[in-house]
């Protein structure tokens, strides 16, 4: 009972931060603008006469993550409609007119009232909790509606609080609450295991690795990135911060032979600005070029100011550098991988099995700093053998983790029909 009491406290006071933030902060204010829309927004499109599959991701990642599940009950099930909801702006904002989902929305707070409201106006069939974001009172709620859960692609760690002394009453939501656990690792099965969750856990792998098979299939034909890149080496940097472009241009500024391809993670006027001011030898903008405004050989550097193109773009790489290990951590590796492309990434990559997987089979390389960047490029750009051997690595290694949403589909299909 008492932890209850904390945990809706925790949320009224994450709410009230929320609020007090997006007078400041514009994701904030997008979280807010959102939410107040939630309610409203299902009350106009939910069909009565519709059964819903939910899946729930905290973010961008996290969708792509559960993408291939989505859209494999999509083609497979089409007499169910699919619900798609988001926590982060970073998730809605861009997916909020994804076609493979009726109905997508985000979240509502974790609260007793908003999970009754949430129920009173939708009743899903299942939901699909993608990777984490066990929100305590939508699982007792989805319990007492007898909706099932599954976690898919779901992945742990001894510092969750589920696995501390003080977060029993977590674990045990989890152990009471939560269906079937789809995880990618031993380690997330033994950390279950150790609170008493045993017979309803798999290990299947990541469906991430499918969703990335998915996107080389359907990787766009992009001319104006043929005709920058030529017969030039190719170095790709894709979702890059600041520190990472501190690495990058230096490196690049000094050979002329190379040419780069650099898609930021903020395409703000300043960021792009500050990219331009750092270059030393020509660049163009994605969108001058691609408004007829510039003729793309004319530039060294061609900087991708807008989105969606990333992941077709680095089938054009010959070396890859994928951003954020500087930060809070890095993007998406097997993204770039899948190629046959040698990856280079930051520091801060230990949350990441892909990566983790990739650095000690060789497909991938951590960079700490300018000179081990220096290094690291210097020997795949002048060695073509040890290039294409290290992509290959990569590309060997998605293929034979593939396979995570066949077997969650297999094993759940549709057993919450009603």
């Amino acid at each position: 009972m008492l932890t209850t009491i904390l945990y809706n406290f925790g949320i009224y006071a994450y709410m009230l931060g929320v609020l007090v933030a997006s007078i400041f902060n514009r994701k904030a204010r997008l979280m807010v603008k959102g939410h107040l829309s939630t309610f409203r927004r299902l009350k106009e499109e939910v069909d009565p006469k519709a059964q819903y599959i939910w899946f729930h991701a905290a973010s961008l990642g996290e969708f792509e993550q559960g993408r291939p599940l989505i859209e494999r009950y999509r083609r497979e099930y089409p007499q169910y409609k699919i619900l798609l909801t988001f926590f982060s702006p970073s998730g809605y904002e861009v997916r909020k007119n994804y076609d493979g989902a009726d109905i997508v929305c985000y979240l509502p707070f974790d609260t007793p009232g908003n999970v009754l409201s949430f129920f009173s106006l939708i009743h899903p069939v299942a939901l699909f909790l993608i990777k984490y974001e066990f929100w305590c009172n939508f699982l007792v709620g989805c319990d007492h509606e007898g909706i099932p859960v599954y976690s898919i692609s779901s992945i742990f760690r001894p510092e969750k609080i589920f696995f501390r002394w003080y977060g029993k009453s977590y674990a045990s939501t989890l152990r009471r609450r939560i269906t079937h656990f789809f995880v990618q690792d031993q380690q997330s099965a033994d950390l279950l295991r150790s609170v008493d969750i045993i017979n309803n856990v798999t290990i299947v792998g990541d469906t991430r690795f499918d969703r990335v098979l998915d996107i080389r299939k359907q990787a766009k034909d992009l001319p104006l990135i043929e005709q920058f890149r030529g017969k030039n080496m190719t170095f790709v940097a894709g979702s890059s911060w600041g520190p990472d472009e501190d690495l990058i241009i230096p490196y690049f500024n000094n050979h002329p032979d190379l040419k780069l391809i650099l898609a930021p993670h903020v395409i703000d006027e300043e960021h792009l600005r500050q990219i331009e001011n750092k270059l030393h030898r020509s660049s163009l903008r994605y969108t001058e070029v691609q408004n007829g405004n510039a003729d793309v050989k004319d530039a060294d550097c061609l900087i991708i100011n807008c989105f969606g193109l990333l992941s077709s773009i680095y089938r054009y790489a010959d070396i890859a550098y994928v951003g954020g290990g500087f930060g809070v951590g890095i993007h998406n590796v097997p993204e770039a991988a899948v190629y046959g492309v040698p990856v280079l990434i930051g520091p801060n990559n230990q949350g990441f099995r892909e990566a983790q997987d990739l650095l000690k089979l060789g497909g991938c390389f951590e960079i700490t700093d300018q000179a081990v960047f220096n290094a690291s490029v210097d020997r795949l750009v002048t060695e073509d053998k040890y290039r294409l051997r290290r992509g290959a690595v990569g590309r060997r290694y998605i293929e034979s983790n593939a396979g995570a949403a066949d077997t969650i589909f297999g094993k759940v299909g549709v057993d919450f029909h009603r």
